[in-house]
């Protein structure tokens, strides 16, 4: 190992342009990944944040019993994905209404009977946001005989739940995409590097050393080249982030652990393509 990284580092030295530009290169290819993941991370806080409003209101009967209405309630609850089960008085309604509602307030008063039914709203577990889940949990409160209308806006729903699939399926395709171009920039730029010491790897398989010692320095350059891209890449990401919240709309910055992730894709590619690298041109020599 000593000798590998001895060879690496003299790699380095021999032709840092070389290096530089092959880490330029990793760099502006993970940077490409880093704003997408900057993008799919603040899409995903913003539909996670839409998706907890979820809910199924059921609308209530005049009239109802405090006992049926506690077995709906305690039926409810039960309810694979549910979170809560609230009930609203109909004064609890009004003011609602009100509050949220200002023009209702100037009619309010002129109002003999109160219009708004006691209802109520039905929260769902994270695992519970699912379109058949919430279906499910709106036709079973409609069965109910106090229940008299069930709401919960089916096609704002489905469409919302169609956003976080398509956003998960873009994700995987264009992050492969750019994951396998950083591979191919990488595996390039080792076999340049291997073409280049051609004679001094014939010499050395002469003499009898083993492929294993012959492929260890070009592991360690690809992982290097790879670690140097991927911390190009996470600066490049910061300095595009904090220019966009700044300048035009605030913006989370993606957890820890998807930097290291990053980082670590890019040394684990460097590895693989100079593996693939190294061992076509020892085959061919």
């Amino acid at each position: 190992m000593a000798y590998a990284i001895r060879e690496a580092a003299s790699a380095f030295r021999r032709s840092p342009l070389l290096t530089g530009l092959s880490s330029l290169m990793v760099g502006l290819a993970l940077f490409v990944v880093g704003l997408f993941s900057l993008a799919a991370h603040n899409l995903g806080l913003a539909l996670t944040s839409i998706e907890e409003r979820v809910e199924v209101v059921a609308y209530l009967r005049e009239g109802v019993r405090q006992v049926d209405l506690d077995a709906v309630m305690e039926t409810l609850q039960t309810l694979p994905g549910v979170e809560e089960v609230r009930y609203f008085s109909k004064e609890e309604a009004m003011e609602r209404a009100i509050r949220d509602l200002p023009e209702i307030a100037e009619v309010s008063a002129d109002l003999e009977v109160n219009p708004f039914p006691a209802s109520l709203e039905i929260r769902f577990l994270p695992e519970g946001r699912t379109t058949e889940t919430v279906e499910a949990v709106a036709v079973a409160a409609e069965s109910f005989p106090v229940v008299e209308d069930v709401r919960y806006g089916r096609e704002w729903v489905e469409r919302l739940f169609f956003l976080r699939r398509i956003g998960g399926f873009t994700a995987l395709i264009l992050g492969a995409a750019f994951a396998a171009v950083a591979t191919l920039i990488i595996g390039t730029a080792i076999r340049i590097a291997v073409f280049a010491r051609k004679e001094e790897i014939f010499i050395m398989r002469l003499v009898g050393a083993r492929d294993s010692l012959i492929w260890r320095p070009f592991l360690l350059e690809g992982a290097a080249t790879g670690l140097l891209g991927g911390i190009l890449a996470i600066l490049l990401t910061w300095l595009t982030h904090q220019a966009v919240f700044h300048f035009l709309f605030a913006l989370d910055w993606i957890p820890m652990s998807w930097m290291g992730g990053g980082v670590g894709i890019g040394i684990l590619f460097g590895v693989l393509a100079s593996n693939l690298a190294v061992r076509r041109h020892l085959r061919e020599i």
